[in-house]
């Protein structure tokens, strides 16, 4: 993997760690103080049973509870240090389906606006991705774009074959064609999750590039686990599902990053 690429793609992700990593910290606060409740509630009625109840009883909840806060740790670990420590395909499967769900409820709580949950969940899931030491070959790469980013005057249909844009220049539809062409990956755009889930489905990638809003592209993410999903967020210059726009630029780099 290209060092300085890395670098400069990492460099994205450190404005999103201090959320994340907060948010963590917190949770364990959160699991030790429902581990001491889920302890002290039933203790008098397990000494009632028998004496040595509640030690069994504590020592199973404090066995779990250290599994839980080691995980977190690790997880912490790795995105502090910023490159993989230990099992960091498990790592971004707790994150997909369990921290995530946890980050958005305790950022509900603390009011952190649920869009830069998203946004940190993106990157985190980025750096995990990008600390597993791989590269795909080129027909095993999908870049799986939006439909938002054609020109909204546009009369030509290219969700069901991309291949049909004219190459007009008036969005970055041209580009990607071109960029798809030159290195032999898959371009498909997607009208919403349904379409993009077909897709991967149909294509089976061993990785994908993707672009979207923090909403499209969180569900995205969750969606396509096991397969690893580098995530670009869109530019919207002119507001929601409306010409957006994405960096040409990060696209390129993330391609150079993962394809062999």
């Amino acid at each position: 993997m290209d060092s300085n690429l890395s670098q400069d793609v990492k460099k994205a992700v450190k404005s999103q760690k201090p959320i994340f990593v907060g948010l963590l910290a917190f949770s364990c606060l959160i699991v030790l103080a429902v581990a001491f409740f889920l302890w002290w509630v039933p203790y008098i009625g397990l000494v009632n049973i028998y004496h040595g109840l509640p030690l069994i009883y504590g020592g199973i909840l404090a066995g779990i509870v250290l599994v839980i806060i080691a995980g977190i740790v690790l997880l912490i670990s790795t995105v502090v240090m910023e490159k993989e420590i230990f099992l960091s395909h498990e790592l971004r499967g707790a994150v997909v389906h369990i921290v995530f769900p946890l980050m958005v409820f305790l950022g509900r709580l603390l009011g952190i606006p649920k869009e830069r949950i998203q946004q940190s969940f993106v990157e985190i899931n980025n750096q995990l991705v990008l600390s597993m030491p791989f590269k795909v070959k080129p027909e095993r790469l999908l870049l799986l774009m939006p439909h938002c980013l054609q020109d909204n005057e546009c009369k030509v249909r290219i969700t069901g074959n991309v291949r049909n844009c004219e190459r007009c220049g008036r969005c970055e539809i041209k580009e990607l064609v071109e960029l798809a062409d030159e290195n032999d990956v898959k371009l498909s755009v997607a009208t919403g999750g349904t379409i993009a889930r077909r897709i991967v489905v149909e294509n089976k990638p061993e990785l994908i590039i993707a672009t979207a809003c923090e909403r499209d592209l969180t569900s995205g993410i969750q969606d396509s686990y096991p397969i690893p999903v580098y995530g670009i967020l869109n530019k919207r210059p002119y507001g929601p599902c409306f010409n957006t726009q994405v960096d040409m630029d990060e696209v390129k780099q993330a391609m150079r990053l993962f394809l062999r």
